[in-house]
C-alpha cells in the first residue's frame, strides 16, 4: 500500500528517516545483470583479482561491459566519481544476490516452475563496508521478509510512489517490474536502504546463482560444516551432519535452502550465507590464490563474468588500488551479522527491524565495527588488562571494594564463546546465546537469529583443524 493507515509512523527503525521520501537514486544499466547471495564474495575477489591480473586489458575490458551508468538527479552527479582506495574514507556498496530463473544454468538451481521463471526477486541484500583503514569489512544482512517504509523511486518507466508495510524484497521486483530492468530495481533498493539506514551509499553489485556456483568453482569449492542432516524435498539437496567440501552448485543450494534447516526462517538462512562468505574467503586465502598469478587471473574472470557493478566502482585502476590496500586483510576483522528483527504486530509470519538495528547503523555511520571494540577501545581494553596487577596493590592501599570485583569472563581462545555456570554458551561480540547443535546465535531478548558462531562450528561441531 501506498499510504499509512493512520498516518503513524509504523513498526520499524524509526520508521521513514526523511520528513518526506527522498527521490531515487537512478541508475542505468547497458547490460542485463547476474546475481546471488553472497555479492560480497564477488566483490572481494574482483578487488584481489584486478590488482594481479596478468593481462590487464583483458580485465579492464570485461569491467568497462559490465559498468553502470549513474542518472544524475537532484544532488546526484551524471558524472559519479570513481572510488578513491586512498581517500581515507569508508568504502561502502549494497550487495544484491538477485533471484532470477533467466537461462539454464539459474533453472539448474533455482528452478524452472512457471510461476517464476521471468521474475526478478532480491534473494539476499547485503551492506557493505569497508573501514577507512582498510582493515575491517562490516557485512549486515537485511531480512528479505522484514517489512519496511520506503520512499518514493524512480525508475526508467516511471515513478513508484512511497510505500509503507512492504516486504523489503518487494522493491527490487516492483521497480523491475515498473522500470523493466536491473537499473531500476537496483537503484531502488539502494535508496531504500539510505533512507532506513541513514548511510549515504553510492555503489551496488548484483550477481544471480550461476555467479555465484561459477565463483565458488574457481576456488576448487568450499569447506562447509554441516551441523544436522539436510533433506530438501524442494531442492533435492542431500546431505549429512559433518564437514563437506561441496561444489558450486551444492553450497549455493545450502546456501539459499529454507526447508528442514533451523526453523526455516529467512533470518535462519541468512547465517548461512554470511558463513559461506567466511569460508570461501578462508579458502582463497589458505591457497594463496590471491598471490598465485595465473589462479587469481582465472578467479577475477571468473568473479568479474558473473557481476555487474555501479559506475563508481566499475574502474580497473581503482579496484586495483583496493585489492592492493587489502591484501594484508585478516579475516578476522569480517564482521558479519544479520539485522535485529522481531514479529511483525501486523503477522506473525513476518518481521520488523528491532531498536537494536539502529545501533548497527549508527556504528556504520561512524566507520566502526559493527560488534567487538574498535582501536580506541581495544587499546583502553589492553591497558586495563596490563595495569590489572596493579588492582591489587591498590586494594591492600584500602581500596575496599577491588577484591570483590569479579573477573570479566574470558572467550574460550578456539572457540570465542563464553560458557556460562549454567552451560549456556555466549557470543561475547553480540551478547547473543548460541545453540550448542548448529553454532547459530540467537538475540538475547528476542530469541531471533542474527548471526551464527562459525569458529565454533568449525572447532566443534566439525572439529576443523585450523589452516595455515
Amino acid at each position: 500500500m501506498t499510504t499509512s493507515p493512520a498516518g503513524d509512523k509504523l513498526p520499524n527503525v524509526n520508521g521513514l528517516r526523511d520528513a518526506q521520501p527522498r527521490h531515487s537514486l537512478g541508475y542505468r544499466v547497458q547490460h542485463r545483470a547476474r546475481t546471488i547471495v553472497a555479492s560480497v564474495i564477488a566483490a572481494m575477489l574482483v578487488f584481489s583479482g584486478t590488482a594481479a591480473a596478468a593481462t590487464w586489458l583483458d580485465v579492464n575490458g570485461i569491467i568497462k561491459n559490465h559498468s553502470v551508468e549513474i542518472i544524475g538527479q537532484g544532488s546526484l552527479d551524471a558524472n559519479a566519481s570513481i572510488i578513491d582506495p586512498n581517500s581515507g574514507k569508508p568504502i561502502e556498496f549494497v550487495l544484491i544476490g538477485q533471484d532470477s530463473r533467466d537461462g539454464e544454468e539459474n533453472q539448474s538451481v533455482g528452478g524452472n516452475f512457471d510461476d517464476v521463471v521471468g521474475n526478478h526477486q532480491a534473494d539476499t541484500t547485503m551492506v557493505a563496508q569497508i573501514s577507512a583503514d582498510r582493515t575491517k569489512i562490516n557485512l549486515v544482512s537485511i531480512p528479505r521478509d522484514s517489512l519496511v517504509d520506503v520512499p518514493q523511486c524512480e525508475t526508467t518507466n516511471g515513478t513508484i510512489p512511497a510505500q509503507y508495510n512492504v516486504m523489503f524484497n518487494s522493491i527490487f521486483a516492483n521497480a523491475y517490474q515498473t522500470g523493466g530492468d536491473l537499473a531500476s530495481a537496483a537503484s531502488c533498493t539502494l535508496n531504500a536502504v539510505n533512507s532506513l539506514t541513514g548511510l549515504n551509499i553510492q555503489n551496488f553489485i548484483v550477481v544471480d546463482f550461476a555467479g555465484l556456483v561459477k565463483m565458488i568453482n574457481a576456488v576448487g569449492g568450499v569447506d562447509l560444516c554441516i551441523p544436522q542432516d539436510v533433506d530438501d524435498p524442494y531442492t533435492s539437496l542431500q546431505l549429512t551432519k559433518g564437514l563437506h567440501h561441496l561444489d558450486g552448485y551444492q553450497a549455493t543450494q545450502y546456501a539459499r535452502t529454507r526447508h528442514g534447516l533451523g526453523d526455516g526462517s529467512d533470518t535462519s538462512r541468512t547465517t548461512r550465507q554470511q558463513y559461506l562468505i567466511k569460508q570461501l574467503m578462508n579458502e582463497a586465502l589458505s591457497k594463496n590464490l590471491f598471490t598465485d598469478t595465473a589462479q587469481l587471473y582465472q578467479l577475477a574472470k571468473s568473479a568479474l563474468q558473473s557481476l555487474y557493478i555501479s559506475q563508481g566502482m566499475a574502474d580497473t585502476a581503482a579496484l586495483a588500488g583496493l585489492a592492493m590496500s587489502l591484501k594484508d586483510f585478516n579475516l578476522s576483522n569480517l564482521y558479519s551479522q544479520t539485522v535485529p528483527v522481531v514479529s511483525a504486530p501486523s503477522d506473525p509470519n513476518r518481521s520488523v527491524w528491532a531498536d537494536e538495528a539502529e545501533t548497527l547503523w549508527e556504528k556504520m555511520r561512524a566507520d566502526k565495527p559493527i560488534y567487538g571494540s574498535d582501536e580506541s577501545d581495544a587499546n583502553t581494553d589492553a591497558g586495563n588488562a596490563d595495569n590489572s596487577g596493579d588492582s591489587t596493590d591498590n586494594s591492600a592501599e584500602g581500596t575496599d571494594n577491588t577484591g570483590s570485583q569479579e573477573a570479566a569472563p574470558t572467550p574460550d581462545p578456539v572457540t570465542g564463546l563464553i560458557t556460562q555456570a549454567d552451560g549456556t554458551l555466549i557470543d561475547p561480540n553480540t551478547g547473543g546465546t548460541v545453540d550448542p547443535e548448529d553454532g547459530s546465535i540467537h538475540d538475547a531478548l528476542t530469541g531471533q537469529y542474527i548471526g551464527l558462531a562459525d569458529r565454533y562450528l568449525n572447532a566443534t561441531v566439525c572439529a576443523v583443524p585450523a589452516k595455515n
